[in-house]
Parts: C-alpha cells; structure tokens; sequence
C-alpha cells in the first residue's frame, strides 16, 4: 500500500483537492462502504476531535479499529517505537493513524512501515493534515472557492502544527494568508513570504474573511513568552464584541480555552464554523482512509 499522508506538501495539490472533493460527496451519499480494512489509531498524546473522528470515520466505513494506547502497553516495558508499530503491522493494520508529541515522528514511523500506510493525525509543532483539510472543506462549504479569499491566522502560530498545515493549504488553494501573534510567538517564516502581518487582532478581523484562532500551546511553550494571560487577552482575543465589529467567519481547531484566546459566546456566535468544523472532520478523515486504504473507490461517483 504504502500511501502515506505526512504533511500537506508531500500530499500535493491533487490529491487535497481530490480528499476534498470525496469528503463533499460524501456528505450527500447514502451509499454504503464496507472497505473491510483493519486501522489501527495509535495516539501518543491526548485527543478528542481528532481521535473520535478517525474512529467514526473507520466504522462507519466498515473498517476493523484497533485502538492502541502507550499507557498499559509493553512500551513500558521498554518496547521500542519503531517495534511498536511493526508490531501493528505485524498484526494486519493496512492503515496507522498516528499521534506524538515529537516533530518529525510521522516521517520517522512511514520508514520503519513495509506495508501500512502512515496517516499524520499531528506530530510535534510540524504539522496536522487532516486538520488543514477539514478546515479547508469548512470554508469551502461558505465561500466555495478559497482564491482571494483573506484568511487570518491569530493565536500562537509559532507552536502550532494546524499552524504549518493550514498556511500550506490555504496558499495552495489561491488564499491570501495574515498571521497576527505577539512578536515571540510568530512563526519562522522567510523573509519574502506572502502573508499580511498584524500587531493586533482587532487589524487582522478587519482585514480577514475568515479567522483560524489558535489556542496558546502552553505545553510546548517556554516561559515569558507573553507577559501574562490578561495581557494576550487584550491584545489578541477574539472576544464577542470584536467578532461583532467584524464580518468574519470564526475557526477554531480545538480545544478552545474559553476566555483566552476566544470568548465562550464567540462559539456559538452566527459566523463560528467550529460546529461544522467538527462534523467536517468525520467526512474529511472518512475520505482519507477511502482515498489510502480503498484508491479504486476514489474517482467513480458514489450513488446517493
């Protein structure tokens, strides 16, 4: 098989637009798939949205899920990872879907694979594919092309994998792209890049269309990189009056830390997509494991 879904680059144009176009079709499609496959999801950090949905995604496509955990595994009795997930492959997963706290893990494991395909569900600070692509489906579904359209990015972009994956895929679906970030928390990028910078969120909502709201990664950040909550609050919220003022549409990734990088009330606010967000993230990860697992099924149409 040997398909890989790593980063948003390595992915290409085609075959995004291809996962986006299959997941939209999807949404009208009363068909029903039994792809038989076995998948194992394979979590090494903490996840609701991105774990529960790559289990839905399988068994409603009639996949075999295998759930691994760390905790209470022979890793800790010193099993290595590379031997883990030889161990699942071992065992018939024709698909991983995995997640790590390290940077690069997802490179690292589609070496040590011979035969399953590696699906990134995010690893470190790189990137989170399938995030960028539901995200991507979200604002299709409101704009229906991305070409011109101005997207902020607003939060801690410099720790941010959906950061990394979301500024690819914008780019390559024709966006423009402005990043507003206190100054130690905006993201390496070169100097010529193409993207609008903001010093405060209240310029960035002006300027954007839509707006993905990060949440301040406080468990990769080193210390004193912002003053203090109340002061990221002021500068960068996006807080229910600012939305007000704004005509954008709202993304957030999750978890949101309600009352820091975004008011509880911006949520549930008539331009918050964080709802469809959620319920894209099924139909994108259903036709990703179509698009890897079960190619032939990808370009004819699927009957309603």
């Amino acid at each position: 098989m040997q398909h890989h879904l790593l980063t948003i680059p390595q992915l290409g144009i085609e075959r995004c637009q291809t996962i986006l176009r299959l997941a939209e079709k999807l949404r009208h499609s009363d068909a029903v798939l039994q792809l038989g496959a076995t998948v194992a999801i394979a979590f090494f950090e903490p996840s609701t949205r991105t774990r529960l949905s790559f289990e839905l995604a399988a068994q409603r496509l009639g996949c075999r899920v295998v759930s691994f955990s760390a905790s209470g595994s022979s890793m800790e009795k010193g099993e290595s990872f590379a031997d883990t997930l030889r161990t699942l492959e071992a065992m018939g997963a024709q698909a991983i879907v995995l997640r790590h706290s390290a940077s690069g893990s997802a490179h690292a494991a589609a070496r040590v694979l011979a035969r399953a395909a590696l699906i990134n569900a995010g690893d470190g600070m790189a990137e989170h594919p399938t995030q960028a692509l539901l995200d991507a489906r979200t604002l299709l579904d409101v704009f229906g092309s991305l070409e011109g359209k101005r997207i902020a990015i607003i939060g801690d972009c410099l720790h941010s994998r959906v950061f990394r994956s979301d500024y690819a895929l914008f780019q390559m679906l024709g966006a423009q792209i402005g990043i507003c970030a206190p100054p130690l928390l905006m993201p390496h990028l070169p100097k010529d890049a193409a993207v609008e910078r903001f010093p405060d969120v209240d310029a960035a909502l002006a300027w954007a269309d839509a707006a993905v709201v990060l949440r301040l990664q406080r468990e990769r950040m080193a210390a004193g990189l912002v003053p203090s909550l109340a002061d990221y609050r002021r500068r960068y919220a996006v807080t229910l009056q600012r939305l007000d003022r704004s005509s954008a549409y709202v993304l957030h990734p999750g978890p949101v830390n309600p009352g820091v990088e975004l008011d509880a009330a911006a949520v549930e606010h008539p331009r918050s997509l964080i709802a469809r967000q959620v319920t894209n993230g099924v139909l994108i990860r259903m036709a990703v494991l179509i698009e890897i697992v079960a190619p032939d099924l990808v370009e004819p149409s699927l009957h309603n």
